[in-house]
């Protein structure tokens, strides 16, 4: 049997401490649950008439699927974009070509540092300016995502190719092989897969972030669950945030299964030679000299 030297196997004393103070949190939790119901209970919302509006068909014809087809396509769109941006920016900071480098890291550190709401913002007031009147809600949402979560998806790129062991480039080049079949046929393959975790990661956020274009009042699931069903529906505020928060949770615990699904196939199909990839955001604070065998130039 293994033993962890970070850990020791608590004794007897230990254990019923352990258990004691499980019982006790559990305790407090359930009592913050029971003090949460009682609050609802007593301003009405577990009453049935308000309730009522979520067991109709018509509901969810007219409010939520709408609004739930609105965030996927807005997801749906800024997921291969932001994807497609950070292979390019990802890779062209990899470029042994300062002319390239260089403005690839500018524009990466740039949209990674400006908030997404502020840039949906800008863009949503700044389009009209440039391309005349019209309805740029869509737009607005669609380019801000891809910037903000390409550029982090382009940082977890570069940290996945930089995390491929360096004798499998240079024996890849022993071999008469250039730069870019290199790339493409050695580093990639094996990179993608060690990208794969922190990739699922950022598109959960991406997909809860569609959410923002409540702000510029896109037809999403928050609009139109949170904002336009209860003005008709008067006083079903709070059972319209939970079911829309039900949702939300499904919507990304279905896009993480299916992605770590991929990702085990992935791994049952090829020998890596490096484990996942942090995404960029839990790089913060870490040794200058790399994190998990990944080299931050």
């Amino acid at each position: 049997m293994s033993t962890n030297v970070l850990f020791d196997t608590p004794g007897p004393r230990a254990r019923v401490r352990n258990h004691l103070l499980t019982v006790v949190s559990v305790v407090l939790v359930a009592a913050v649950l029971y003090g949460v119901y009682r609050g609802f209970d007593a301003k009405g919302q577990w009453a049935g008439k308000i309730w009522e509006p979520f067991l109709q068909a018509s509901t969810w014809q007219e409010f939520i699927i709408p609004g739930l087809i609105g965030t996927l396509k807005a997801a749906a769109a800024a997921a291969v974009l932001a994807l497609l941006f950070g292979a390019v920016f990802g890779l062209a900071r990899l470029s042994d070509h300062a002319w390239i480098r260089v403005p690839a890291g500018l524009v990466v550190e740039v949209f990674r540092a400006i908030p997404l709401l502020l840039l949906i913002f800008f863009i949503f007031y700044l389009a009209p300016s440039v391309m005349g009147g019209g309805d740029y809600a869509f737009f607005a949402v669609v380019l801000g995502l891809t910037l903000y979560n390409g550029s982090v998806l382009a940082e977890v790129v570069r940290a996945g190719v930089l995390s491929v062991a360096k004798g499998q480039s240079e024996a890849a080049y022993a071999i008469g092989m250039r730069k870019n079949q290199v790339m493409r046929m050695v580093l990639l393959p094996q990179a993608v897969t060690a990208m794969m975790p922190a990739i699922v990661s950022q598109l959960v956020v991406l997909l809860k972030d569609t959410a923002l274009g409540y702000i510029i009042a896109y037809v999403d699931l928050l609009n139109t669950g949170f904002k336009i069903l209860p003005a008709v529906f008067f006083g079903s505020l709070i059972p319209a945030a939970i079911v829309i928060g039900i949702i939300y949770v499904a919507l990304n615990m279905s896009l993480s299964y299916l992605a770590n699904l991929l990702e085990r196939r992935t791994r049952r199909s090829r020998k890596l030679t490096t484990g996942p990839v942090e995404p960029p955001d839990a790089m913060i604070g870490a040794a200058a000299g790399g994190v998990g065998g990944v080299v931050i130039d």
